[in-house]
């Protein structure tokens, strides 16, 4: 099976690559042709636009920042929906691994089946670890044939593989993914710093937590980098801050209260706020500091 790649940025490379080393023909472009650059050296197909991969692929997949770049790819001038119609596709899919809302996955997803497109939405989890090493978590929503077809390509980049649903079934699973994460993140760095302030060693309070109820994946992987001052983006703030105000809209669409989404994206505003943006979504740890005049 031939796949196109669209987005080539710090998670879709590395997940492009997987597909290659997996033995599939892979055909990328981007907005930059040099993000193309490592994948054509790797094996990759350059295209001139997502149109031609429509055209040549049987399988395109998007991993694009936000529902504005996805409905572009998806339904804009040389975008998916274009070729497709021109190469007389009917059998395409095109599944979006983005982070979207789940509102503009469906809306994305239904104005694709009116040019003959078939849509999955299929967020991950995992960061850019996970892409480099295939072990990431793939959230899959539309209809059962289309996910059929792209299962294979989901085995090669994630470990994980789950129909959670219909159309925005796989980016509602992604949401809740990340409440658990950004509220876990704030809560360990709180814990850490609640350690260092009361003159206990936090690396030492962290080891006696792991094996308790308190353990979590994120106080073990997260927890350790905040110990280590490793702040180098797996995922960037920005991006988990985009996520949450994700969260929030949808929970203000269905009149839903979810507070401590709420206060975990604001402390996510004011870290991009104070810079630290394009830093790893840890840097709560640092925000806390600065909050507390404990840098």
């Amino acid at each position: 099976m031939e796949i196109g790649f669209v987005g080539l940025g710090i998670m879709g490379r590395p997940m492009a690559l997987n597909l290659l080393k997996q033995g599939h023909a892979v055909s990328v472009w981007a907005r930059r042709p040099a993000s193309m650059e490592p994948l054509v050296a790797a094996g990759a197909t350059a295209a001139a636009s997502a149109a031609e991969l429509a055209q040549r692929c049987e399988l395109v997949i998007s991993m694009v920042g936000d529902a504005p770049d996805v409905e572009a790819v998806a339904l804009g001038a040389q975008g998916v929906a274009e070729g497709a119609v021109a190469a007389d596709r009917s059998d395409l899919v095109y599944a979006d691994m983005s982070t979207i809302a789940p509102t503009a996955a469906r809306e994305i997803a239904a104005r694709l089946v009116e040019r003959g497109v078939t849509m999955l939405d299929a967020p991950v989890s995992g960061g850019e670890v996970g892409a480099i090493a295939g072990s990431l978590t793939v959230m899959v929503g539309g209809p059962q044939n289309a996910f059929d077809l792209a299962r294979p390509a989901f085995e090669c980049m994630g470990k994980t593989v789950t129909r959670i649903g219909e159309s925005g079934a796989g980016q509602v699973a992604k949401a809740c993914n990340q409440i658990l994460t950004g509220a876990g993140i704030a809560i360990v760095a709180e814990a850490l710093l609640f350690a260092r302030a009361a003159g206990v060693d936090p690396e030492r309070v962290r080891e006696a937590l792991l094996g308790g109820f308190a353990y979590s994946r994120i106080l073990e992987n997260h927890g350790e980098r905040m110990l280590a001052r490793n702040f180098k983006p797996g995922f960037k703030t920005w991006m988990h801050q985009k996520d949450l105000r994700i969260v929030l809209e949808e929970a203000n669409r269905m009149a839903l209260a979810l507070p401590a989404s709420a206060a975990t994206s604001q402390l996510l505003n004011a870290a991009v706020g104070s810079g630290m943006g394009e830093d790893d979504s840890i840097s709560l740890l640092r925000l806390l500091e600065q909050m507390a005049g404990r840098t």
